[in-house]
């Protein structure tokens, strides 16, 4: 289905996943509403944003582009660490 998609398109829906379901409930909204929680939370998103984006224009298998794809959207820091660390 991706491969349909303009590459703007599926940008921007990955963006908005990963606004919608990073942190799902509470913990994103503490981190944007919080004093110092907004700045963190806005540059845990960006930087969530730039791995998937980073995913999905690598050679990786569909298969494990789906599964890094789950593990940061729903543990948008740790998914994101263990990305970089052994992705």
């Amino acid at each position: 289905m991706l491969r349909r998609l303009s590459p703007a398109l599926s940008v921007a829906a990955l963006s908005l996943l990963t606004l919608l379901l990073a942190g799902c409930g509470p913990s994103l909204v503490d981190r944007i509403t919080g004093p110092v929680g907004g700045i963190c939370g806005l540059i845990i998103v960006i930087l969530d944003i730039v791995a998937l984006l980073n995913l999905w224009q690598s050679g990786r298998s569909s298969g494990d582009k789906i599964l890094w794809t789950l593990l940061i959207v729903f543990f948008p820091v740790g998914g994101l660490i263990l990305y970089y660390i052994l992705g």
